[in-house]
């Protein structure tokens, strides 16, 4: 389809393209959404409860090194530990379950974690995420110093849970600041 236009006609169709192009670009409001996945817990870690020569965890409170007479604590992370953990367990050096606010804090080496680039950082806490999202748990990630690497949180209230991972950089920012 050929179309030929004259020189008087051509200086109509800017104006003409002008008016349609915005309309084009402006996406429909009905398919904006607003995430319902909550903000991670601000508590700091209890890094006193991971210490060697540390007195059992206080009641209700589960660690890697907890020893349950009865059963299988829940949580159970020994399994995931064993799975997941990268570099020959050395990754992660140790965990804390805190049952009454659904929230694991797992605690990993810091050389280990630097050699780790985004995508494994990610996989790491999505593969944890995962299985404490079984337990409806959320999923903190510190290092040895107590600093925060990483969250996995999510809204349970739903019958789909809706979820975010967070990887964070040196300066406690989302280090992939994309839209979500």
């Amino acid at each position: 389809m050929n179309i030929k236009l004259k020189l008087g006609q051509l200086e109509e169709l800017p104006i003409m393209v002008l008016a349609i192009s915005p309309l084009m670009l402006i996406p429909p409001l009905a398919s904006a959404q607003t995430s319902s996945s909550p903000i991670p817990a601000l508590p700091p870690l209890q890094i006193e409860l991971l210490q060697p020569d540390a007195p059992p965890p206080p009641p209700g409170v589960i660690t890697a090194h907890t020893i349950s007479q009865s059963g299988i604590a829940t949580p159970s992370l020994w399994w995931a530990e064993d799975q997941f953990d990268e570099f020959g367990g050395k990754l992660l050096t140790n965990w804390i379950a805190y049952p009454d606010t659904n929230r694991i804090d797992l605690v990993v080496s810091r050389q280990p974690w630097t050699l780790l680039d985004y995508l494994a950082r990610y996989s790491f806490v999505n593969r944890f995420g995962t299985v404490a999202r079984g337990y409806k748990y959320d999923v903190r990630v510190f290092n040895d110093q107590a600093g925060l690497l990483a969250t996995y949180t999510c809204n349970y209230t739903q019958d789909q849970p809706d979820c975010q991972l967070f990887i964070f950089d040196t300066l406690g920012q989302d280090s992939l600041p994309v839209p979500r």
